[in-house]
């Protein structure tokens, strides 16, 4: 590595840092994971993965539940940060979209067909460095913008106590409705779910996940009522979602 790119490196450390001021560090997310994953969220009592990124898309932590990588699916590493990217990108200051309220919109002759081919991963963010760092506070993830898009639950943006909007977080590792169940007691842990307004019909949870997909004649995937539903995984997770704590 040349002097310059030494330079370069550190000056990219230095940067995060102080964009990632904000927001939750490494130790901090992986207590409010484990903390979460500990509870029943109608999935399948998996490990997860977790990564905050900040309103710039800059990743500022990756972490697990497990004792070491190979404890959690080694792809739903890159899927948190995806879903992490997603809500950071996809929310405003005023309105919060989680990627479960993006299931429906997405979806073939959906408002917003497409989407989730826009802003793909940077692989040279994704799977550089050595692995032995995945989810460590050195992840190689860090200090990068990880791009990406993801359209099921697990992802919500992150809003102070003075309701301004600081990036997001997404999880992965379980069922897309597990993962939004833990996604949102992690969240809530870490105080960072001073939700303004969203689109979920539930003014208590504003970005919650939407169960209301129902099957209609010609139409495969089932239609949405209010356009924001996701599938339902279990009756648990749809029940858990629900109950889940109210914003402050």
């Amino acid at each position: 590595m040349s002097a310059q790119s030494s330079a370069h490196d550190s000056n990219t450390g230095n940067d995060a840092r102080t964009a990632c001021a904000q927001l939750p560090s490494h130790g901090a997310l992986r207590a409010a994971l484990i903390a979460a994953r500990s509870q029943q969220n109608g999935g399948f009592n998996l490990d997860m993965w977790a990564t905050v990124v900040n309103r710039d898309g800059i990743v500022c932590a990756v972490a697990f539940t497990g004792s070491q990588r190979g404890d959690q699916w080694p792809g739903s590493r890159v899927i948190s940060a995806q879903k992490a990217n997603t809500a950071n990108a996809f929310s405003l200051p005023k309105l919060s979209l989680s990627t479960a309220n993006l299931y429906t919109a997405v979806q073939p002759g959906g408002s917003l067909y497409g989407l989730q081919h826009s802003n793909p991963v940077d692989t040279d963010v994704a799977y550089r460095g050595n692995s032995e760092d995945y989810g460590q506070a050195n992840d190689p993830m860090v200090g990068g913008k990880i791009g990406g898009v993801n359209v099921f639950g697990g992802g919500l943006a992150l809003y102070n106590a003075q309701g301004e909007l600081i990036g997001a977080l997404g999880v992965s590792g379980d069922s897309s409705c597990a993962d939004h169940n833990i996604a949102w007691r992690t969240r809530h842990t870490l105080k960072l779910d001073y939700v303004p307004a969203g689109v979920s019909g539930d003014a208590a949870r504003p970005d919650n996940i939407v169960y209301d997909i129902s099957t209609q004649p010609g139409f495969a995937i089932g239609v949405s009522a209010n356009g924001w539903g996701h599938p339902a995984c279990s009756a648990l997770a749809t029940s858990i979602a629900a109950q889940l704590p109210a914003i402050p």
